[in-house]
C-alpha cells in the first residue's frame, strides 16, 4: 500500500523512551538518528547531562550513531564534531543517498541499523523506503523553520487520515 511508507516501526514521545536492550536485541548496530528537534532544539547546540548519557548508553550497547540532517554544514558540523560523531549534512531526506552514506559511516546495512527522526515526511518516509527499523518521535519544541512547518501541515493531514485507517495505533501526537 501507498500510505505504509509513511507509518513508523515505533512511535514514542522522545529518544529518551527508546529502549536500547530491545535494539539491541532484535540486532541493531548503528543509529542513523536527526539533529533538530529530534536531539536538541532548532539551532541550538546545547548538549544536556541527559543527551550526553543516551548518547553513552548507545556508545555501550555496541551501537554506533550518525547524524543525518537535512541543514547547513556548520550547523550540524558544530554540533556533531565536538562530540566525534560522524554526520551527513544538507541530506535532502527522505532521498537516498544520505542514508547510503550513513551506512558507509557506521559500516552496517539497513537490516541492523535503526533511523530515529521526528518527521513523517523526511526521516521516516527516507528510512522505509530503504528497509530500516524507523522510530518517530515527537519534536522537542515548537520552533521550527518555514520549511518544517510546510511539512508539518501536511504531517498533521496525513497522520489523522492513517489514524483513522489504523495504521497508527499510537496516542494522539498531532
Amino acid at each position: 500500500m501507498f500510505f505504509e511508507k509513511f507509518v513508523p516501526s515505533l512511535h514514542l514521545h522522545s529518544i529518551y523512551d527508546i529502549q536500547l536492550d530491545q535494539l539491541q536485541a532484535r540486532g541493531i548496530k548503528g543509529v542513523i538518528t536527526n539533529l533538530d528537534n529530534t536531539l536538541v532544539e532548532l539551532n541550538s547546540s546545547k548538549l544536556t547531562a541527559d543527551l550526553t548519557g543516551w548518547l553513552r548508553a548507545i556508545h555501550q550497547h555496541g551501537m554506533k550513531v550518525v547524524i543525518v540532517s537535512n541543514n547547513r554544514e556548520l550547523r550540524v558540523a558544530s554540533f556533531a564534531r565536538p562530540l566525534g560523531i560522524p554526520f551527513v549534512y544538507e541530506a535532502r531526506k527522505p532521498w537516498g543517498h544520505p542514508f547510503d552514506r550513513a551506512l558507509r559511516l557506521l559500516h552496517t546495512t539497513s537490516r541492523d541499523t535503526v533511523v530515529i527522526g521526528d518527521q513523517l515526511l523526511t526521516d521516516i518516509v527516507g528510512g522505509n523506503r530503504f528497509g530500516f527499523y524507523t522510530i518517530w518521535v515527537d519534536p522537542i519544541s515548537a520552533k521550527e523553520d518555514w520549511r518544517t512547518k510546510i511539512n508539518r501541515f501536511f504531517e498533521r493531514i496525513l497522520y489523522r487520515y492513517l489514524k483513522r485507517k489504523g495504521y497508527m495505533p499510537w496516542d494522539d501526537r498531532l
